[in-house]
């Protein structure tokens, strides 16, 4: 009796089952028969060679429509070369196409809304890929590592970059990013060595951590008055940029901005600016001046060390406290006045600056910290104010 009951019920359950897997023509589907469509699936390292997906399958008597590509479907797939994807196709997977290093192009419909997470991410092989005008948002790592691709045009209808997005694209040397954009994510074009040009749009409120970090190729970039923060390290390593302006909307410079951006020789801060983080211009070795606005209070932790070419800078009244390590290294400076708003020189600020001749500290300064002026071997003489405990 129970074992007649269990048969009953197993029976039933597999009537109510409404999707089947199974493989048409090489190519792997699960068929969902509520909704009759079909989805092509995963099998580890199956495909190769030319792939045409169909816009329906006929299986039983019954026909499909194609409607999606699956997770992870054709990930690893290395002698994959072509794909034609037709329009019935509205939504692909995350990692869908991820490490298909033979894949060298490839054609989205325009029946696709967004590209998710690492969906091209390690096609090293891929030269070209256009993104229709449906696309709307483009994911996390979608093209990391695809390091074959030179040029790529966003559409309008992107309105977000996920984060590391373009990851190590090495090979590119341009990106158009359209005013639809509100946001470049982290990491978003780190490490696009070949990266020469960018423009960024009005649109644009936000540069997302290293957003362009590692970028030595690029040599000039206008940052547009609509961004209002820049991340940290979001130009770090940017070795060939030679001049930057900072719109008058950003309010902080942050941490690693600019740092190691040796042929950077000039930079304008404007008046919004209230701090320069920690790192901000360290190891700028090609900066000769900076003024900092009376709009900054704090100078960060190593903000300008290692500028070896900086001969003078100028501290506005408004700063309060100059960092530790601030000028660590500045060897090339030869004087600096420092402004009676300023109350405490942390360690090491002015460490190894042996171009400095003479420095006058205000009695507004009550604390000088450890090695302030350690190794200012050019210093001949420095008068410490009373109000110093």
């Amino acid at each position: 009796m129970k074992q007649r009951l269990l048969l009953t019920i197993t029976a039933a359950l597999l009537a109510l089952t409404s999707w089947a897997a199974v493989t048409i023509d090489g190519i792997n589907y699960v068929l969902d028969s509520s909704t009759m469509t079909a989805s092509v699936t995963y099998t580890y390292n199956s495909y190769s060679g030319s792939i045409t997906i169909p816009s329906s399958v006929t299986y039983s008597g019954a026909t499909y429509s194609v409607t999606s590509i699956g997770l992870r479907t054709f990930e690893g797939c290395s002698g994959l070369t072509s794909i034609t994807i037709p329009n019935s196709v509205t939504s692909i997977g995350q990692s869908a196409f991820e490490d298909c290093t033979g894949l060298t192009s490839i054609n989205i419909p325009n029946s696709v809304t967004s590209i998710e997470n690492y969906v091209f991410d390690g096609c090293k092989g891929l030269t070209s890929i256009t993104i229709p005008n449906s696309v709307t948002s483009i994911g996390y790592g979608a093209f990391r590592g695809c390091s074959g691709l030179t040029s790529i045009t966003i559409p309008n209808s992107v309105t977000s970059i996920g984060g590391g997005a373009f990851r190590g694209c090495s090979g590119l040397t341009s990106i158009t990013i359209p005013n639809s954009v509100t946001s470049i994510g982290d990491r978003t074009f780190y490490h696009c060595t070949g990266l020469t040009s960018i423009t960024i749009p009005n649109s644009v409120t936000s540069i997302g951590a290293y957003a362009f970090g590692e970028c030595s190729g690029l040599t000039s970039i206008t940052i547009p008055n609509s961004v209002t923060s820049i991340g940290d390290g979001a130009f770090g390593e940017c070795s060939g940029l030679t001049s930057i302006t900072i719109p008058n909307s950003v309010t902080s410079i942050g941490e690693y901005s600019f740092t190691s951006c040796t042929s950077l020789t000039s930079i304008t801060i404007p008046n919004s600016v209230t701090s320069i983080e920690k790192d901000a211009f360290s190891y700028c070795y090609g900066l000769t001046s900076i003024t900092i606005p009376n709009s900054v209070t704090s100078i960060g932790q190593s903000a300008f060390n290692y500028c070896k070419g900086l001969t003078s800078i100028t501290i506005p009244n408004s700063v309060t406290s100059i960092g530790a390590y601030a000028f660590e290294f500045c060897t090339g400076l030869t004087s600096i006045n420092i402004p009676n708003s300023v109350t405490s020189i942390g360690d090491y600020a002015f460490y190894g600056c042996k171009g400095l001749t003479s420095i006058t500290i205000p009695n507004s300064v009550t604390s000088i910290e450890n090695y302030a002026f350690d190794g200012c071997s050019g210093l001949t003489s420095i008068t410490i104010p009373n109000s110093v405990t």
